[in-house]
């Protein structure tokens, strides 16, 4: 078994495990899942460590098993530049929620085991190079998170569930189309992604093309969730978990965005050039639309769950750039991919931390109310201090990796299109709704519910603390991250301009 296979199959290995063995106790199950996480953490630091960017269309660590013959998928997995970062922030993230959930008392075995498993098919579509294995922990993905949200969460948990399962589950049909149209297409039909990017099957016909696009662009966009696929996501956010909220925002939203980088734009460069623009309106408006909305709300939950509506819309404003081909402009569209990436795993370290901390409001006080709380920061003065510095991360602030990433994608998609710089103002309104929130629930008099609330505690200190300070690293020090993201974002570029 192949290194990426083990990081794929040991937590759902574990999963099995924890779910059939109701002897288990919670005290052994809840540590079983943080020991689980902390090791394919380790597994995956392995991997970086090693990794050797493998050129254009090419992947590391790569294994090829035949699975379906008859039409030609087979077990297929790979990273590169534009997934490892994204495997690897998924690991960090998962493990953050065993640490925060090691003294949750609500069936922590079976919790254990559906993290694992959710763990498993996340990292498996990070790493899938057959369009039926990447549909295949898409799905499982939803399944997963359907069952967290239903059997953990709060409020109208069941509603938010279904309404979320149907949204992106109808999405996920739309996929499957898609990539059907692919490979009718190609010549010979197959499955497999590096074949199809190398074929691109559908430059010739640009109509087919474009309808395929639509179909893997609307399947794409209800996950990511871009305006108007978006109403699924703040009643899911809100009636979550914390840990499920956590795991959604870092990282099941990017399998959308992913989804455009290693999918959608290399296989069908034509398409994407022809509808750039379009892509481009659809971000410039998730960032403007998601700021604004933000700012409207008095849960604190909700305002997070909107400014991921927002920050995602960078993601697709730049990706959207990167279509844009002009002369001499391909350095500029490669810094805007780049930051693609680099937000992809900011935004799912930084949006992580605040949901944990969001998490901690309603054990203690039972409410998301911002206007429940007032001078919180008296008797939590560490919780103060990391939301402080969560919110910061959060807006873009330099010295965090949100700057890193927006600097990249406002530079290299205003090099490309000026007017992406409509979308600037998003910072500015993102900065003004976190300051507000600051304000209203940490400044002034101890009131409403903050008397008597308690302080971070251990665990919670251990998962949130190093989310963000991972966020201060890639801040201060980029080059970690951006010497594995860069070369294959040139890549990408050169895939779509060609």
């Amino acid at each position: 078994m192949s290194m990426l296979s083990l990081i794929v199959f040991l937590p759902l290995a574990g999963a099995v495990v924890l779910a059939a063995m109701p002897a288990i106790g919670p005290a052994v199950a809840r540590w079983a899942w943080v020991a689980v996480s902390a090791v394919e953490l380790v597994l995956v630091g392995v991997l970086w460590v090693g990794y050797e960017d493998p050129g254009q269309n090419a992947l590391a660590y790569e294994q090829q098993v035949p699975w379906i013959p008859g039409v030609n998928s087979s077990y297929h997995v790979g990273v590169d530049g534009l997934s490892l970062p994204l495997v690897a922030m998924t690991t960090i993230v998962f493990l953050a929620c065993a640490v925060y959930a090691l003294r949750q008392p609500d069936r922590p075995r079976i919790q254990a085991a559906l993290f694992l498993f959710l763990q498993g098919v996340s990292l498996g579509v990070f790493v899938a190079a057959d369009l039926i294995l990447f549909f295949v922990f898409f799905d499982l993905s939803i399944v997963g998170m359907y069952f967290v949200i239903a059997g953990w969460g709060h409020g109208n948990a069941a509603r938010s569930a279904l309404k979320f399962f149907l949204y992106t589950f109808l999405g996920s049909l739309a996929l499957l189309l898609g990539f059907i149209g692919l490979y009718v297409a190609a010549a010979p039909h197959t499955f497999d992604i590096p074949e199809l990017v190398a074929a691109t099957p559908l430059d010739d016909s640009p109509l087919t093309g474009g309808l395929v696009l639509a179909a893997i662009v609307v399947g794409l966009a209800v996950k990511t969730p871009t305006v108007p696929f978006h109403t699924w996501l703040p009643p899911a956010h809100t009636d979550a978990p914390a840990t499920g909220s956590a795991v959604l925002a870092a990282v099941l939203l990017k399998m959308g965005t992913y989804g455009f980088v290693r999918i959608a734009m290399p296989m069908l460069p034509e398409a994407w050039r022809s509808w750039a623009w379009a892509i481009v309106a659809i971000g410039i408006v998730s960032v403007l639309y998601g700021a604004f909305v933000a700012l409207a709300q008095t849960d604190l939950k909700r305002m997070v769950a909107y400014t991921s509506v927002n920050h995602m819309g960078y993601i697709v404003l730049a990706l959207g750039a990167a279509g844009l081909v002009a002369e001499g402009a391909e350095q500029a569209r490669s810094v805007a991919v780049t930051g693609a990436v680099v937000q992809m795993v900011s935004h799912g370290l930084i949006t992580a931390a605040l949901f944990l901390l969001a998490g901690v409001m309603q054990d203690r006080a039972g409410t998301y109310d911002m206007g429940s709380y007032g001078g919180l920061a008296g008797p939590a003065p560490r919780y103060a201090a990391l939301f402080a510095v969560g919110a910061f991360a959060s807006l873009g602030l330099p010295g965090f990796s949100g700057f890193i990433a927006e600097f990249q994608i406002f530079a290299g998609s205003i090099a490309v299109a000026p007017v992406t710089a409509i979308a600037l103002p998003g910072i500015l309104v993102t900065a003004a709704l976190f300051l507000r929130a600051l304000q209203q629930v940490f400044t002034g008099p101890t009131e409403g519910r903050s008397p008597g609330f308690a302080d971070l505690r251990v665990r919670e200190l251990w998962s949130v603390g190093p989310l963000l300070a991972l966020s201060v690293l890639i801040g201060v020090l980029p080059r970690v991250l951006l010497e594995v993201i860069e070369p294959a974002s040139a890549a990408l570029v050169s895939l779509v301009g060609r």
